[in-house]
């Protein structure tokens, strides 16, 4: 059975997109089939695989509140095991349209359940809030990946995320955990910034990833060419990041079987 991960903080800013498109594609690096949701109106997880947004009839947005099927969203990219399913524009009035809605917040839930045997791994980019989509997911999701900046303040709005989590899992998935917190954007160089990173693996110990995101200029670079950085350039410090990421979260999963 395929897992899937919401990948989410509500706190703009800390390259939550930015994981979610780079580790996806390094799972397929180790022979994972991997399908990346985006769950934000921004769809920047789309345009950062190269789809073109402008071009696609069917997105999230449609099987969320059209019942249209999930697979008939999905699209292929030009990485091998890897597809994605588009988001839009049209999803912020998403939210709206779902409150009368019977079980709104199970709506991707339900979306989900005749494709997540279709994958090994499902990941949630969701949108910097915790309204009614970034819900939808949490509750569709096995665990959670947060992105932490390394930077003043990272722990700020942390609370109001675990707080979230903690009634999904008490209300509407009593089987949702965290799977880690993961530093971001980490500048080795900058004194302050190492300290950030201490204080969090002080806070949350084991459950931080070993691996940190370093700050890589051909992580945005490789963004803007709509590729993730393993195509873009697999020698990249930002590449091998990521790939150390999904190597270590392979393990993590393979441990809980």
């Amino acid at each position: 059975m395929g897992k899937t991960i919401a990948i989410a903080n509500q706190k703009g800013g800390v390259g939550k997109t930015t994981t979610s498109i780079n580790l996806a594609a390094s799972l397929t690096n180790f022979g994972k089939k991997v399908l990346l949701i985006d769950a934000d109106p921004q769809a920047n997880a789309s345009s950062g695989l190269g789809i073109d947004i402008k071009k696609i009839n069917k997105t999230i947005y449609e099987c969320l509140i059209d019942n249209v099927p999930a697979n008939e969203a999905i699209l292929e990219t030009d990485i091998k095991n890897l597809y994605v399913m588009p988001s839009h524009i049209d999803l912020v009035g998403a939210e709206i349209e779902m409150l009368n809605l019977e079980n709104r917040e199970k709506v991707m839930r339900t979306m989900l359940l005749q494709i997540k045997n279709d994958y090994d791994f499902i990941l949630i980019d969701c949108s910097p809030s915790l309204g009614l989509i970034t819900i939808n997911a949490l509750t569709a999701s096995d665990s959670v990946i947060i992105p932490v900046q390394s930077e003043y303040f990272a722990l700020e709005g942390i609370s109001k995320l675990l707080n979230t989590i903690k009634i999904i899992k008490g209300k509407l998935n009593p089987s949702l955990y965290i799977e880690g917190f993961v530093l971001t954007m980490l500048d080795t160089r900058l004194r302050y910034a190492n300290q950030v990173a201490n204080e969090v693996k002080g806070h949350f110990g084991s459950m931080v990833f070993d691996t940190v995101i370093q700050r890589n200029v051909k992580l945005s670079e490789a963004s803007s060419y709509g590729q993730p950085v393993l195509v873009y350039d697999k020698s990249s410090k930002g590449a091998q990041n990521h790939l150390n990421l999904a190597k270590e979260l392979i393990e993590r999963t393979n441990s809980k079987q």
